[in-house]
């Protein structure tokens, strides 16, 4: 069920965008009149609203944020190119859109600094958003391999509304 959230929580996730995807970025995903869904166990923020859109959940194991597309779509405005980005060919776009992996062979360009295990923004040649997902390789190896998964896909743009 959807809650209010209090100042000291939305300092919080703001600061873990800001941490995570750098600075302004909290202000950006979270505007003052966000709503939260809350563990019924905990207590604890796990899905963050705002007007009736999922914007992101924050992951138990890592305190980190897990953006859905709309997080996604809010971030692309501001992130300068090509920060958290994986672009990918045209023939592909269609199966990450349903959700499926992102195959490193399927890569055009993406930021070198991804990690492995960072919350990463998949895009077509237009800069529209595709999906969302976890980084299984570093930047330069998702250019560079010819095989294997380069990023979990979490969610595509067909799969919410």
């Amino acid at each position: 069920m959807l809650s209010g959230i209090t100042k000291d929580e939305l300092i919080r996730i703001r600061a873990v965008a800001d941490i995570q995807f750098g600075k302004g970025c909290g202000k950006i995903l979270f505007p003052e009149e966000v709503m939260v869904i809350r563990s019924k166990r905990t207590g604890k923020i796990k899905n963050i609203y705002h007007n009736g859109k999922l914007i992101a959940t924050l992951r138990t194991n890592d305190g980190y944020l897990a953006l859905s597309i709309e997080g996604a779509k809010r971030l692309i405005s501001i992130l300068p190119y090509p920060k958290y980005r994986v672009v990918v060919k045209d023939e592909v776009v269609e199966f990450l859109k349903k959700g499926r992996n992102l195959f490193s062979k399927h890569v055009i360009s993406c930021d070198e600094e991804i990690r492995p295990g960072e919350e990463v923004i998949i895009t077509d040649l237009k800069e529209n958003v595709i999906a969302v997902g976890k980084s299984l390789l570093n930047g330069r190896e998702m250019r560079r391999f010819k095989n294997g998964i380069a990023v979990k896909v979490r969610s595509g743009v067909n799969e919410e509304d």
